[in-house]
């Protein structure tokens, strides 16, 4: 959840840092970071409460771009890293962020358990269909047919369903985003920021140098129905295996206990049996 600034009223200027980013000219990470910085306006965030953790790849120099604490982690260890943190202090507004090598590949195995645990922290994937930052191999959610460098004769093998993967893991919010939608993309990750519980945000980003889909991507684009219930599980699920169409916007949204709140409980719990004394743990262990 976000710390407010009683002080002041924060502008999207606010939280820029003195470092410029050295992303390819039209790369779509810049208007996910534009949209970000609206976001954390929007909810008067305080950099001092805030913690922005990456991994590897473009995505990874996000912190650096932002006022806040930053962690830039290694290869794939973004959800350890920023659920650590959130279970150290949960006052913090943490935020991870990462591409879909980094997420869905050596860092795939983190995300079922991110989802079952329900920690309130957002987790926002820059997804390219490539790996941009080491000269464009294919990634988990490049095409059939993708050719590149590790792929001369086209991609085999089927790409990954990020908004399937994450409903289907439990995950209590799960939207998508497109880069060059700003204004859409910052409500959106506002919503996340607010949801109590773990929030994936897929953003449709695309690698102007190594995959370049702007033409590709936006004929694709489209709302989800109008009459559509996020609290649906089912259904959004459903929605999501149309991968002919591109829905934009929240797919599932439900609320329940977060880690955290289940970790206040058993210490309370614990706090209300007694401690235990020394004598009686080691009498169980003689």
């Amino acid at each position: 959840m976000s710390t407010a600034v009683d002080a002041q009223a924060p502008t999207p200027q606010s939280y820029k840092t003195d470092e410029h980013p050295i992303w390819c000219p039209g790369c779509g990470d810049f208007g996910v970071l534009d949209s970000l910085y609206k976001s954390l306006a929007g909810a008067k965030v305080d950099p001092k409460n805030l913690v922005v953790v990456s991994g590897i790849g473009c995505s990874g120099r996000t912190p650096g771009f932002i006022k806040s604490y930053g962690f830039h982690s290694v290869h794939g260890r973004v959800l350890p890293v920023a659920l650590g943190v959130k279970l150290a202090n949960p006052s913090l507004t943490v935020i991870g962020v990462g591409g879909d090598g980094d997420g869905f590949a050596i860092g795939g195995g983190h995300i079922p358990h991110a989802a079952r645990r329900n920690m309130d922290m957002t987790y926002i994937i820059m997804d390219n269909s490539t790996y941009g930052l080491t000269k464009g191999q294919y990634s988990p959610t490049s095409p059939v047919g993708f050719q590149a460098g590790s792929t001369p004769y086209g991609n085999i093998e089927q790409p990954l369903n990020p908004i399937a993967m994450l409903i289907s893991y439990g995950a209590s919010f799960v939207g998508q985003g497109y880069s060059g939608k700003p204004r859409e993309l910052a409500d959106l990750i506002s919503r996340a920021m607010a949801h109590p519980g773990f929030a994936f945000v897929n953003v449709i980003s695309p690698c102007i140098t190594f995959y370049n889909t702007y033409k590709a991507i936006p004929p694709r684009l489209t709302e989800l129905p109008a009459d559509h219930d996020p609290s649906d599980q089912a259904k959004a699920f459903a929605l999501a295996l149309h991968t002919d169409r591109l829905p934009l916007g929240v797919f599932y949204q439900s609320r329940r206990p977060t880690f955290e709140e289940g970790v206040a409980e058993v210490i309370k719990k614990a706090q209300a049996s007694g401690r235990p004394r020394l004598e009686e743990i080691f009498a169980e262990f003689s």
